[in-house]
């Protein structure tokens, strides 16, 4: 498949603006790009797409960064102090002079999505969200990708999330709820759950689509059956803890061995980093049902389905 050139660019700054099959075109392409089924050099090519995180990151910095080389484009990388946003130049004037500069630019931030509207508030740069304080969405599309890319359909799946209600939790409720019978349940800390009108949001979303989407905080609720377990590191980007005990607090929620072993034919993901022994036991994220590393490749294929949408 290939997507229809059109002059107006498009934006990813939360999966609420995608559709359904805006958001299956990027996962299929995807999938095409993570199979070596398309030829690349020429979908960006003389393009110049700006990289501008104020956070940390290997994955998505790097899998944005050769998804635009391998296309084709150049690359600019900007860190958190080279801006003039840190003198007081407003974020409009910014935002305006590099899209008459830059076809596209994508952005990590600490802060909300206001920040990723206002960077949008032009008409010649495609904005990308890698990553807000409330929302990660370009991970949920490398993540569908990979379970679209692993099992054949997204529908039917039943997905088991443990762990804080952080940004990837919330993509995830956002994109699986785009989808047909889909089980998503999510196992979250006491205080450290999904923001709840989000959450309200993706199960009014997925009611509609027969998805389940449900919530809870007592471990011992845990499926009798599972296809993905999946979990992402509890000291999230960017932010810290209320309680001072709050390893305590999550320890219940790790994924051990013994909870594998009641899903034996489950795949395991992680978004990543990883912290061996205390979100994750080493035997689980190193065993023969962790695909956390493909996982991390297809951000990369992922990457590249995302640029090409948004720019062509």
């Amino acid at each position: 498949m290939s997507f229809t050139i059109i002059n107006e660019k498009k934006h990813i700054i939360s999966l609420t603006d995608l559709s359904e099959q805006e958001t299956l075109d990027i996962i299929n392409r995807g999938i095409e790009y993570s199979n070596g089924s398309v030829e690349l050099g020429h979908q960006l090519k003389n393009q110049v797409i700006g990289i501008y995180f104020t956070k940390t990151s290997t994955r998505t910095r790097t899998s944005f960064s050769t998804a635009a080389l391998r296309l084709g484009a150049n690359v600019i990388a900007y860190g958190p102090n080279d801006l003039q946003i840190n003198t007081g130049e407003s974020m409009n004037d910014t935002s305006e002079v590099l899209s008459r500069m830059l076809d596209g630019l994508v952005v990590r931030t600490a802060g909300s999505p206001s920040v990723l509207r206002a960077f949008a508030n032009q008409k010649r740069m495609s904005i990308i969200n890698a990553m807000t304080e409330d929302e990660h969405p370009t991970q949920a599309l490398a993540d569908l990708t990979t379970l679209k890319g692993h099992f054949g359909e997204l529908s039917g799946l039943e997905i088991v999330y443990l762990g804080e209600g952080n940004n990837t939790a919330v993509a995830l409720a956002l994109a699986l709820s785009k989808f047909f019978n889909i089980k998503l349940s999510f196992f979250t800390p006491p205080n450290y759950q999904i923001e709840p009108s989000i959450l309200q949001y993706a199960k009014t979303e997925g009611a509609k689509k027969n998805t389940v989407i449900n919530e809870y905080h007592d471990i011992t609720k845990l499926p009798k059956n599972a296809d993905v377990i999946y979990t992402t590191r509890w000291q999230t980007t960017g932010t810290t803890k209320p309680d001072a005990n709050w390893r305590e607090i999550f320890e219940p929620f790790a994924v051990t061995q013994e909870v594998m072993s009641k899903y034996s034919k489950s795949i395991f993901m992680h978004d990543l980093p990883a912290h061996r022994g205390e979100e994750v036991e080493a035997t689980v994220i190193d065993g023969r049902n962790s695909i956390v590393f493909q996982q991390a490749e297809n951000k990369a294929h992922s990457a590249k389905a995302v640029l090409e949408w948004c720019m062509r």
